[in-house]
């Protein structure tokens, strides 16, 4: 019998048919960077790569349960929390990660591939933002995504991205990075720009090839690789250096959009195991 030396992480999101968003690429992630996936699904989606036909909730009570039992099994390192499809499944997530404070928590909830991108519920959007945002390492969303999450708390508009950020950051969130603030050029000398918020204000800004694309599973790619990041450094006993953790897995990112693949007839699936590919069939 093997000791178990690989990190785990237990991952709560979407269960996807071709394996870009939700769990699966989370799995994949974690895997291609050394770590072992435990998972946890709230929601079952009808897609190809195109699009998303529709999404199956799954009872908070299963969520629940999935994650209870697999916890007084084993020790994880890190979680990840992704696209929800309830409030009742929020609540019985924060309440479950609570009772492990010294585990990092990747909050990545908002899935673009959605039709809403799990945005048009304001429930929703509060329960992220006041039980599950307090005890997150890293929130990961975008501009758009913070524009309608901070409009269950304030009025007016103008550009307020500091300000809504500082309201999450105030509110026990350690990391915010925002992705895709601005973005510059054309053609193979686009970029984009991530920007990384503490409770102090901006932390750095990260400039990036903007790929043309379409992909579908960027951003899944982005916070699955932060959390395999976080749990090994944490696995191996060593204090998280998590701003070093973010630019390494926005490398990681970068590398698996440049190594894209198209599997159907729709979007470009980042592929994560760029580093490794697998030799080519040798059959005649």
């Amino acid at each position: 019998m093997q000791i178990q030396t690989s990190p785990l992480i237990l991952t709560f999101g979407v269960s996807d048919p071709i394996g870009a968003v939700g769990i699966q690429a989370d799995l994949a992630c974690f895997s291609a960077l050394g770590c072992h996936g435990l998972s946890v699904t709230t929601g079952i989606l009808i897609a190809d790569t195109a699009r998303v036909e529709d999404l199956q909730e799954v009872d908070a009570d299963w969520v629940c349960d999935q994650a209870r039992v697999v916890l007084e099994d084993m020790t994880v390192a890190a979680f990840k929390v992704g696209a929800l499809s309830s409030v009742e499944q929020a609540s019985a997530i924060a309440e479950i990660v609570s009772d492990y404070p010294d585990v990092p928590l990747i909050l990545d909830p908002f899935l673009s591939s959605l039709p809403d991108s799990g945005l048009a519920d304001d429930d929703m959007l509060v329960a992220i933002r006041q039980i599950l945002v307090p005890q997150a390492s890293v929130l990961l969303l975008t501009q758009v995504e913070l524009a309608r999450m901070a409009e269950t708390w304030r009025d007016g508009g103008g550009d307020m991205l500091k300000e809504d950020v500082a309201e999450l950051t105030g509110m026990g969130c350690e990391y915010v990075l925002v992705k895709c603030t601005s973005t510059s050029g054309n053609g193979a000398a686009a970029q984009l720009t991530n920007t990384l918020f503490d409770e102090n204000g901006v932390v750095g800004t990260f400039n990036w090839q903007h790929f043309p694309g379409p992909f579908v599973g960027a951003g899944s790619t982005l916070s699955g690789a932060l959390a395999a990041l976080m749990a090994r450094t944490i696995h191996a006993g060593d204090a998280v250096d998590t701003v070093d953790a973010i630019q390494a897995a926005q490398e990681f990112t970068v590398g698996a959009l440049a190594n894209a693949q198209r599997f159907g007839m729709g979007k470009l699936v980042p592929n994560k195991f760029f580093a490794h590919p697998i030799p080519p069939s040798s059959k005649p």
